[in-house]
């Protein structure tokens, strides 16, 4: 597809998505089934939902995966990797040690979160942690009382099903309501390519105690997953590849609001990730990769241990923004062995005073300054300065609402697989000399409302210093290698919603460019820090037809930065859409038809990893 054609077909799901709409107020939906306001599918076709479900059309991110989404996704924001983008629940940053590549495991049913919100810049660099170019940050939603079963068949032999319970009792203390809720969720397929089956299974508790000013969460996750996919992280191999993991989580989080705006949230977690990860199951494995050929399974198991707190107080007319993280990492490994360590410990503290001052024509402007201190017992410190200034209130009269200028730095370390991996000889290839890495980011965004439509923009400039990416080179055709890269990255993001009593309708555009400089290394392709869409427009649109009937749909037209690994073209138009109807009288019931993959894109989102075909499933839903 040429890039006249590419913009045709931009134009068109712009227009396919477009209808007459009565009135502009919004409305509110259903709490168990919206996981994010910006995509139109709240749940994926092929397993259960989780966390990254939400994200697969979200604006501001980009979502790569291998197999699904929910198998294995890399999350890049901004022009981002994935491994400078984080997690973030409550109080608590959510990590993974070994690889970025499972930093998306969290394994909890997202009827018990928020939707995501995607922190940035100053954001990013005060509430972030180790994530240099964006955060997804969650709190943890108050439990009712009711619940939601979900069962579905597709093709490939794919079946799911999910079960959420929530139940808010009558019990008291301290003025602070008992809750709990629970979930289980289960998925299987054959796969839609040869040995690319899967086999999900995730169990969630939660006790919560809940009032007007404060929230506790104590929280169990545990989540199997075991797929595969031919050449899931060698694409030069031409082999079948498996991944087997077992996640569990346990976090204490705690928020209190001390009103106006003023809050505090503490709390800590265990994780505990262990991969067993096979590299060439053989034609003969089909469904027991207990072992391939050489180089043979590995077996991988981390530990994480943190705790964390994030508060606003105001003291005079002064705000005081902080964060605390500590995080212990542990790394057990047959093959990551040849570094120089495998724990270390992590902190950071961050403080951002804040004051705004009272101008004329009722305008406001807020100034927040101030930095953040990064330090582990392996690398070096970092203070990083972080400073926004803000003019609300600027136009009302025209629409703008705000305008802002903002500078943060920010700092973060390598994952294990980049650090203990064999230097000289292997499929991946690392170095332990690698080290801390920066970033430094400039941008200037704005937002506002014009004619039913809310409106936000920035442009904004990072440069990166020492990015771990991984390369491929033409004089290690077999490998890919950890290498620290320099690099600019310059971009433009807008993000329109429409919401109505018919329709909702959400569109996004992010362009990106980017200047790197891998030093003396021979570079012929980059698998990440230069697999990117100098073009990304995005569209959703749910439309509530009457008669219980609602169409939802959610797009996604780009223009890739050329990759001499990727074996499709470089323009796609990737669509997913679903027909649901809720039936007059069975109150709470809900039949559905979706499409994933609609015009079945070959377009590989990881360079020379084969993109997951069309597939269609019903399913059915009965919520109390």
């Amino acid at each position: 597809m040429n890039v006249s054609a590419f913009v045709t077909a931009s134009l068109m799901l712009g227009a396919a998505t477009t209808v007459v709409v009565a009135q502009s107020t919004p409305v509110e939906l259903p709490q168990l089934s919206v996981y994010s306001p910006r995509v139109a599918l709240q749940e994926p076709l092929g397993t259960f939902a989780m966390p990254v479900s939400a994200l697969r059309f979200e604006p501001l991110v980009d979502v790569q995966s291998r197999n699904m989404a929910e198998g294995q996704a890399d999350i890049a924001i901004r022009g981002g990797i994935f491994e400078n983008t984080g997690f973030k629940v409550g109080a608590l940053s959510l990590y993974d040690p070994q690889t970025g590549h499972y930093f998306a495991e969290i394994p909890v049913a997202p009827a018990m979160l928020t939707a995501p919100e995607i922190l940035v810049g100053a954001e990013n660099a005060v509430r972030g942690w180790n994530a240099n170019a964006g955060t997804v940050a969650y709190q943890w939603k108050p439990v009712r009382t009711g619940g939601q079963v979900t069962a579905a068949v597709g093709e490939f032999a794919t079946r799911r099903g999910e079960l959420y319970q929530g139940w808010k009792s009558g019990v008291t203390f301290a003025g602070r309501t008992l809750a709990v809720d629970g979930a289980f969720a289960h998925s299987r397929s054959d796969g839609a390519l040869r040995f690319s089956e899967h086999e999900f299974t995730r169990y969630n508790a939660r006790v919560q105690l809940a009032g007007e000013q404060g929230q506790t969460d104590l929280f169990y996750g545990y989540q199997s997953k075991f797929f595969g996919w031919p050449n899931l992280y060698t694409p030069f191999a031409n082999v079948f590849e498996t991944e087997n993991l077992q996640t569990n989580l346990v976090v204490l989080n705690h928020r209190e609001e001390l009103g106006d705006g003023d809050f505090v949230a503490v709390g800590g977690y265990y994780r505990r990730n262990k991969d067993h990860y096979v590299f060439n199951r053989g034609d003969a494995g089909a469904f027991n990769p207990a072992f391939g050929a050489a180089p043979g399974p590995s077996y991988h198991t981390t530990w994480v241990y943190s705790a964390g707190a994030e508060a606003r107080i105001t003291t005079g007319e002064v705000h005081w923004n902080s964060v605390v993280t500590f995080v212990d990492d542990e790394l057990k490994s047959s093959s990551l062995t040849f570094g120089n360590y495998r724990w270390r410990e992590h902190v950071k503290l961050a403080v951002v005073p804040e004051r705004s001052w009272a101008m004329a024509e009722g305008r406001v402007l807020n100034v927040k300054a101030g930095a953040a201190y990064d330090d582990t017992d392996r690398n070096g410190a970092e203070v990083s300065p972080v400073a926004q200034i803000t003019l609300d209130r600027v136009a009302p009269g025209v629409g703008i609402e705000a305008v802002y200028v903002s500078f943060a730095k920010s700092s973060q370390t390598p994952t294990y697989t980049a650090l203990n991996s064999r230097a000289s000889a292997g499929l991946f290839r690392g170095n332990p000399n690698l080290g801390r890495e920066t970033a430094k980011n400039f941008e200037v965004g704005a937002r506002g409302a014009f004619g039913g439509w809310s409106v936000t923009t920035a442009v904004f400039h990072r440069s990166d210093d020492q990015l771990v990416d991984w390369i491929y080179s033409t004089s290690l055709p077999n490998a890919r290698t950890a290498s620290a890269v320099d690099i600019a990255t310059t971009g433009f993001e807008a993000v329109a919603r429409y919401a109505s009593k018919r329709a909702d309708l959400v569109f996004g555009y992010t362009g990106l460019t980017k200047d790197a400089d891998y030093g003396s290394m021979a570079v012929n392709a980059s698998f990440y820090a230069l697999n990117f869409p100098k073009h990304r427009l995005t569209a959703a649109a749910v439309v509530r037809l009457g008669a219980g009937w609602e169409v939802r749909m959610d797009n996604e037209a780009r223009i890739q930065e050329e990759n001499a690994l990727r074996k499709s073209d470089d323009e796609a138009v990737i669509s997913s859409a679903g027909v649901y109807f809720s039936p007059a009288f069975v109150k709470g019931l809900r039949l559905s038809v979706e499409v994933e993959n609609l015009w079945d894109s070959e377009f590989q989102e990881v360079p020379a990893v084969p993109a997951s075909p069309r597939q269609v499933s019903a399913g059915v839903s009965y919520a109390w």
